[in-house]
């Protein structure tokens, strides 16, 4: 049984977001597209958490998206999972609120209580926040190589363009 708990504090993040039923999260997901990688938001409504503080532990965020309804599950403990956000907590009794499926417009709204963001926010993953980090710097350093190719391509069309321009003056002064 030690081995089992052990395995699980590994892979078991160390600090994450308390996000509870109710509340309105912006979820950092890291996407792999290829040799790519990208940061996603999704941003929505929590409908459900599972296992809360177990390594598997869940929850299912829900947005409407031009009038359709789009739910998403996330691994809170998942590496690719960068960071959640709470922006709006509301009080709600059930831990599964699968009846806003049905609600639309006013009636999907729920009662906001205060709460400090701040406070609540303010879990930091080293590792994830580092990698972020990694990422803006890859997709900075792939754009500033891209402009450095892109004006050594300009600086020799331009080499080009004047190398014709003394060509053609040279040719016109031989005729004359």
């Amino acid at each position: 049984m030690h081995s089992i708990s052990d395995l699980e504090k590994r892979y078991k993040k160390p600090k994450v977001v308390d996000a509870k039923s109710g509340d309105n999260v912006r979820v950092h997901q890291k996407i792999v597209e290829g040799n790519k990688e990208r940061v996603q938001i999704f941003q929505g409504l929590v409908i459900r958490v599972d296992r809360k503080n177990s390594h598997t532990a869940r929850i299912t965020v829900r947005k409407v998206t031009s009038g359709v309804g789009v739910e998403k599950s996330f691994l809170i403990n998942s590496p690719s999972i960068l960071k959640i956000e709470v922006t709006k907590r509301s009080k709600v009794r059930r831990n599964y609120l699968s009846y806003m499926r049905e609600r639309a417009g006013k009636s999907s709204r729920l009662t906001g209580i205060e709460f400090d963001k701040d406070a609540v926010n303010a879990v930091h993953d080293d590792v994830a926040e580092a990698e972020e980090a990694k990422l803006h710097e890859d997709v900075a350093k792939a754009a500033e190589d891209d402009a450095a190719k892109k004006a050594n391509e300009e600086a020799k069309e331009e080499a080009k363009a004047q190398e014709a321009i003394e060509a053609h003056n040279k040719v016109s002064e031989d005729k004359s």
